[in-house]
């Protein structure tokens, strides 16, 4: 759920806060780091049930994406309760460069996407595809500092989430890089449901997005603020 990031910093289990503006679009896009499940759950059923009310008054939740090594039933019936739509994604995969440490906020952009199979099953496929590209990118885009796959339980879907140095790194990945070099093989089998672009994407990638029919959202940083300590999901500050 939205609030300003003063709220969420009285939260201790709450590790970091972004509410960013959706570039074009009367809306914002917001990203919260939370220590663990226990920490989402009490946030769920304190700060965010205290501003629900506000929030649904002046504007409508499109989608929340869930991610984390395990999230566990408590954790997902604590957002699912507040009747927002909501897909939880469970670590399969990844790597993370520089030892975790968080990449420059004034550059770096991050990339969350659902993708979805296509009926028949394709999601072994899907899985095989999306770690081919981690796998080549982690030697071939020095660039690219994060890439996760996340398994969507239930569906045949995963969330990818990917970690971009600045804005020429992901022109690579998206016209020469790894990205590229799959996009037929990964479009054969399914499709992408959303696109989040976190950070100060260039306006000639906006623009190549649109012919690679990506549903995408980008944001700029707005609001934003950084718990010091050992945040592994957002790279660490100490």
């Amino acid at each position: 759920m939205g609030g300003d990031p003063s709220s969420a910093r009285a939260h201790d289990g709450v590790l970091s806060t972004e509410i960013n503006h959706a570039v074009g679009e009367d809306a914002v896009l917001v990203h919260r780091t939370f220590a663990d499940a226990d920490a989402l759950v009490d946030y769920f059923f304190t700060t965010a049930t205290r501003h629900l009310a506000a929030l649904t008054r002046i504007a409508t939740p499109q989608t929340h994406l869930v991610r984390g090594i395990d999230i566990p039933p408590r954790a997902r019936e604590a957002i699912s309760v507040k009747g927002v739509p909501v897909t939880f994604g469970h670590w399969m995969y990844g790597y993370v460069k520089n030892d975790y440490r968080q990449p420059d906020p004034a550059t770096a952009i991050h990339v969350t996407a659902k993708w979805t199979c296509a009926p028949g099953d394709h999601l072994d496929e899907l899985k095989y595809w999306w770690q081919r590209v981690g796998t080549d990118a982690n030697t071939l885009e020095e660039g690219l500092l994060r890439d996760e796959a996340y398994q969507v339980p239930g569906e045949d879907a995963l969330i990818i989430h990917e970690t971009f140095a600045d804005s020429a790194e992901l022109k690579f990945h998206l016209t020469k890089g790894t990205a590229a070099r799959y996009k037929k093989n990964i479009d054969r089998i399914a499709a992408p449901e959303v696109y989040f672009f976190r950070g100060p994407v260039a306006w000639t990638i906006r623009t190549y997005s649109k012919f690679m029919h990506l549903p995408a959202t980008y944001s700029s940083l707005g609001s934003h603020h950084t718990r010091p300590g050992e945040s592994y999901s957002d790279g660490t500050t100490s």
